[in-house]
C-alpha cells in the first residue's frame, strides 16, 4: 500500500513539475521560451490518427494543487472550448505524463482529462486555422486553459505572439474515415496565380527567382497553350493570408483560382506541399510569459 501511495506521488510530482515558476532539479530552466529555430514544413504535419491502446501511464484520476481531475474512460463525442497555451524549451526532451519523451517540434498536446493518448482537432477562433495532435500529456494547470499546445502546434496556429488563443478542441472519432474530411478540405482549396504566359521560359525563369518560402509550392500549369505560374493548392481560410503575402512580395496582381478537385500533383511533386502560413513569419517576437503556470 505504502509503495503504491509512493508511485502515485511520484507521478503527480511529475505531472505537476512543469506548473511551478521556481526551478527544479528536473528542469534546467527557471521559466519556459522558444526554442531557436521554426518548425520544418515536415514537422509542422498534422498528426495522423490511428487506433491506440490507452497508455498505462497517465490515465489513473489525480490532484494538482489540491485540485481533483478526474480522467475520462472514453474521448467519445468529446468537445470543448476555451483558451490553448503552449509549452517548449523547458520541457523539451523530459518525460510526458504517459511515459514518452517531449518533443516540441512533434504535434502534440496535454490535457487534463482526456485519454491519454487521444487526438484531437483543436481550430484557433480567431483565424480558423486548425491542426491536429496527439494528446500525450498532462496541464495546463491554469484557469480558463483547456490545452496546452506544443511548439509546432502552436506555431501552425499562428499563436505563439499571443501566448494563448480562444480555441476549440474536439477529439477525432476513428470509426469515421478521415479521408472523407481530407476530401472535404480539398474540395475547398484555391491556387494562386502569380502571372501567365505562352512563354513557358520565362515563367520558369520567374519560378526561380522567388522567394524560397513560394517556390516550395510553386507549379506550372498549362491551359489551351497557356502556361500558368500557381502556389499551391491551399486551404481556403488559409489562401487569403498567403494572397496577401504573394501581393505584398511584387505580384500586386495575383488572385485566388479555385482548385479542381481531381487536379494531379506536379511530376516534381511539389502540388503536394501544402502552404503553411507559419512558413512565411521570418521571425518569432514578443513571447508573452504564460508559462509561469502551465
Amino acid at each position: 500500500m505504502r509503495a503504491n501511495k509512493l508511485l502515485f506521488s511520484s507521478l503527480i510530482v511529475i505531472l505537476v513539475a512543469g506548473c511551478s515558476s521556481s526551478p527544479s532539479g528536473r528542469y534546467s530552466q527557471h521559466h519556459d521560451s522558444a526554442p531557436t529555430r521554426l518548425p520544418t514544413q515536415a514537422e509542422l504535419r498534422n498528426a495522423v490518427p490511428v487506433p491506440e491502446p490507452h497508455s498505462p501511464q497517465g490515465n489513473r484520476d489525480y490532484e494538482v494543487f489540491g485540485k481533483q481531475y478526474q480522467v475520462m474512460d472514453s474521448a467519445q463525442g468529446f468537445a470543448e472550448e476555451g483558451y490553448a497555451s503552449w509549452y517548449g524549451n523547458k520541457f523539451h526532451g523530459h518525460l510526458t505524463s504517459n511515459g514518452e519523451y517531449y518533443d516540441m517540434y512533434s504535434m502534440t498536446a496535454a490535457h487534463t482529462r482526456l485519454p491519454l493518448p487521444t487526438y484531437v482537432k483543436v481550430t484557433n477562433l480567431t483565424n480558423n486555422r486548425s491542426v491536429i495532435v496527439r494528446v500525450n500529456d498532462r496541464g495546463p494547470f491554469h484557469p480558463e486553459r483547456v490545452i496546452d499546445l506544443s511548439f509546432a502546434a502552436a506555431y501552425k496556429l499562428d499563436m505563439l505572439d499571443s501566448g494563448t488563443a480562444p480555441v476549440r478542441v474536439e477529439a477525432i472519432n476513428l470509426e469515421t474515415p478521415l479521408a472523407s474530411a481530407g476530401e472535404q478540405a480539398k474540395a475547398s482549396s484555391y491556387h494562386i496565380q502569380l502571372v501567365a504566359s505562352s512563354d513557358k521560359q520565362r515563367l520558369s525563369q520567374i519560378k526561380d527567382h522567388l522567394p524560397t518560402q513560394f517556390k516550395e509550392i510553386a507549379t506550372t500549369e498549362q491551359n489551351n497553350g497557356l502556361y500558368k505560374l500557381v502556389l499551391g493548392p491551399v486551404p481556403e481560410h488559409e489562401s487569403h493570408d498567403l494572397l496577401e503575402q504573394v501581393r505584398a512580395n511584387g505580384y500586386p496582381k495575383a488572385f485566388r483560382v479555385k482548385a479542381l478537385q481531381n487536379s494531379a500533383a506536379a511530376p516534381d511533386g511539389t502540388a503536394q506541399n501544402w502552404y503553411n502560413p507559419a512558413l512565411f513569419k521570418t521571425r518569432v517576437s514578443h513571447f508573452v510569459s504564460h508559462w509561469l503556470i502551465r
